[in-house]
């Protein structure tokens, strides 16, 4: 029987550099092609706006459908609404602002590459 050329210390110590290496290719994302995730965002935070106000307006409708309070309760609904799907999509916005990246900054504007002197 031929003799191993490695120990098996040498042997694991590979296999762990290939299994880590393995894990750190499955958690990385792949790269984002056009807005995906900007749009995504966007898309979120509309859903955050509009979600408020018709929510506020569809529970105003039916307290004044149950109370017989004609318009009050719908005006209610939409303005609590409005207000808090406000509150709810500036704190989300905040929060996307916070975890985008940093090197996000505008850059500075090219040069002229010419050298007319």
């Amino acid at each position: 029987m031929p003799e191993p050329d490695e120990t098996s210390d040498g042997a694991l110590g590979r296999l762990d550099q290939k299994l880590e290496a393995f894990e750190a290719s499955r958690t990385a994302k792949p790269p984002i092609l056009g807005m995906g995730a900007s749009a995504s965002d966007g898309y979120r935070l509309l859903g955050a706006m509009l979600g408020g106000v018709l929510g506020g307006i569809g529970l105003g409708w039916l307290v004044d459908r149950l109370a017989h309070t004609s318009p009050w309760a719908t005006v209610g609904g939409l303005v609590i609404g409005s207000g808090l799907s406000i509150l709810a999509t500036v704190r989300a916005g905040q929060a996307m602002s916070a975890r985008g990246p940093s090197s996000a900054a505008p850059s500075a504007p090219a040069g002229d590459d010419d050298d007319d002197d």
